[in-house]
């Protein structure tokens, strides 16, 4: 008996850590990708719209070891015409009801094509004329109002899967959606204070938050917070999309950037 109770939590250990490792970073893995970076080929097309294609409630952001939530919104994403790599970024953050304005820059610097294209559950993309999917990688810096309360500098490495349509426009890839620990647009860096200098890991994506501790998101096909970081302003995002309360609700549609 205790050998099979031994055996079953083994499992439950292992089944855990992959669920974590898919929700860290649920992106394709370098063996899947062609080697060769395209991103002077694809310097004719805009990837500007990928990066406000989610709903805001569906953008989900931890800053500081203790997963403070974090609230992003980018308002507005412009490709800039004298640098084809380079996109102009405004927008907001909110963290513990302060409400900062930012603008800076997206800078592509990597372009990956998947070897083998992905279509969907029953290849229902397949006749949808595709041209080519990948993943992108791009360095990001956002700069919030330095004369507003609690502001500093959000930097790092930014993820994002696409594909190329028939009509030869960059759109959101979101075929795999339904797939457990699915998430898109990874921003993975550090926040650092004007006044103290002070740095913070500070991480947010579409539908599942990258590289957090073990114990925070424990949702097996879609993200749920641990009632441990409640305090840290989760608990209202569980009383909406868990239990389903109305006032809760609400708030989380509440456009609170406008």
């Amino acid at each position: 008996m205790n050998r099979i109770i031994i055996i079953l939590l083994l499992l439950s250990q292992i089944s855990f850590a992959q669920t974590v490792n898919r929700i860290e970073w649920n992106f394709p893995r370098n063996e899947e990708l062609k080697e060769k970076n395209l991103v002077t080929e694809y310097n004719q097309f805009d990837f500007s719209k990928i990066w406000t294609f989610t709903e805001n409630n569906n953008v989900l952001g931890i800053i500081g070891e203790d997963h403070q939530r974090l609230k992003i919104k980018l308002i507005s994403v412009k490709k800039n015409s004298n640098n084809p790599n380079e996109y102009f970024v405004t927008g907001k953050s909110y963290v513990k009801g302060t409400i900062c304005d930012f603008s800076g820059t997206i800078n592509l610097t990597e372009i990956k094509e998947l070897k083998e294209m992905h279509f969907g559950v029953d290849d229902e993309y397949a006749d949808k004329g595709i041209k080519s999917q990948g993943i992108l990688i791009a360095d990001y810096e956002f700069k919030e109002n330095t004369e507003q309360k609690h502001s500093g500098i959000f930097k790092g490495k930014l993820h994002s899967k696409w594909y190329l349509n028939s009509e030869n426009k960059i759109e959101y890839d979101k075929i795999e959606f339904i797939s457990d620990g699915y998430l898109n647009n990874a921003f993975v860096g550090i926040w650092k204070s004007y006044s103290t200098g002070k740095e913070k890991i500070c991480n947010w994506a579409d539908y599942r938050i990258p590289i957090t501790n073990r114990d925070f998101d424990i949702g097996a096909g879609e993200f749920s917070p641990s009632e441990k970081y409640y305090e840290k302003g989760w608990e209202n995002y569980q009383k909406a999309w868990l239990y389903g309360n109305e006032t809760a609700k609400k708030e989380e549609l509440n456009e609170w950037w406008k």
